[in-house]
């Protein structure tokens, strides 16, 4: 994709800057154009090797009244569906993001890989685990770049979680608790596509629940999920009185057909266990701080007040040194740049580099393997056994 004398890289100044190869633009289409894809645009906006070329939304003249609300013209939006776009070989689209409703990740996803065009798909992965396999059977048959929207993985205190763990700091990992959610904090601000089953699929646990498991499964190094015990409700969102529906309550909780707290116990390979816990509403400020035990050192990482993709105070670990209990606290980091920014342009590069996906799927497929269990353990009433299919 890029000027062949640069061999798609980016290069460095003497002063170590990058330095971005604009020789050839990547020529980049949106599909879905809702709230999540506002922030992909400004990002996108942000790269100057990234030409936004279309976009495409089931709603008629909602991608049109997109990309005028960000004051981005010349953009060819006449199209029906995603297929309508992708089949358009007049575009010669270099990359989608992928930012419709959570049912509706793996169609374009599938049909844009097998169209030969890289994929930047939003969280969560999918709803089920069969359809996350289905879109790694077709990344694989492509060949093509898919990397799945965890930008949390980018902030300096995550990236400083994922050295204390792998350092052997804390010795060997043996129990895990995390989790996170909000007090009140259903999300109908952005209408009803995020609370009804046709459209989200799942509820808290996919759309903050799976950031919560990737902070702390990502500094683990992923490892494998194999049974979960696993439980969710939805109290708040199907009572017509939930204060965050104000006028709109009989109406949205009728339409409410997700889950709006979740919670599981999992074993992963190596003797490890994981305590989860996640909410869009509950009767508490916090469900508690992530805490990683090891059996030579813990370490504690405050929660946050709604997630945000990064911690809530210091970490601390708590360990030995010469035979006496101490507690280090890691300072805070500042993260230089937005983490969106970073997401888009790790993607970008690895398309024009032809490197691998900045958060490959072959991660993500066990985080969404065990959403996909706690949610039919939840069904079932009982635990179950996480199989995943070969790819």
């Amino acid at each position: 994709m890029a000027d062949s004398s640069m061999s798609g890289l980016n290069q460095f100044s003497s002063r170590g800057t990058e330095v971005i190869d604009t020789t050839k633009k990547i020529r980049f289409g949106i599909i879905g154009c809702g709230w999540i894809a506002g922030s992909h645009i400004k990002a996108l906006l942000n790269q100057p090797d990234v030409e936004i070329v279309a976009g495409a939304d089931l709603i008629p003249g909602k991608a049109e009244a997109f990309f005028k609300k960000y004051g981005v013209e010349g953009v060819k939006t006449d199209y029906a569906s995603h297929k309508e776009m992708l089949d358009d070989e007049s575009l010669a689209l270099d990359a989608v993001s992928v930012c419709t409703y959570n049912c509706q990740h793996a169609e374009p996803t599938i049909y844009a890989l097998n169209k030969g065009v890289n994929v930047l798909l939003e969280k969560p992965f999918t709803v089920t685990l069969d359809e996350a396999v289905e879109v790694m059977r077709a990344e694989k048959k492509s060949g093509k770049v898919l990397s799945i929207g965890f930008q949390p993985r980018f902030d300096e205190n995550m990236k400083m979680l994922k050295k204390i763990v792998q350092s052997g700091e804390l010795g060997d990992v043996y129990y895990i608790q995390t989790g996170g959610g909000r007090r009140r904090g259903i999300p109908t601000p952005f209408g009803t596509t995020f609370i009804e089953k046709d459209t989200a699929g799942i509820g808290a646990l996919g759309d903050i629940g799976c950031y919560s498991l990737d902070m702390v499964l990502n500094a683990l190094g992923y490892p494998k999920p194999l049974t979960v015990s696993g439980y969710k409700s939805a109290f708040f969102g199907t009572d017509p009185k939930y204060c965050g529906y104000k006028e709109h309550g009989e109406e949205y909780a009728k339409k409410f057909g997700v889950d709006d707290f979740a919670a599981a116990f999992i074993r992963l390979e190596g003797g490890i266990v994981l305590d989860f816990r996640i909410a869009w509403a509950m009767n508490m400020d916090t469900p508690g701080d992530t805490i990683i035990l090891g059996t030579k050192g813990g370490l504690r990482i405050p929660s946050t007040e709604c997630w945000n993709g990064t911690v809530g105070g210091a970490m601390k670990i708590y360990h030995e040194v010469a035979g006496t209990e101490v507690v280090t606290e890691i300072p805070i980091l500042k993260t230089e740049k937005g983490l969106f920014d970073i997401k888009v342009r790790t993607f970008l590069d690895a398309c024009k580099n032809g490197t691998p996906a900045p958060v490959p799927s072959s991660q993500i497929l066990y985080n969404q393997a065990i959403i996909d269990g706690i949610a039919k353990s939840a069904e079932l009433g009982r635990e179950v056994e996480i199989v995943i299919p070969e790819i």
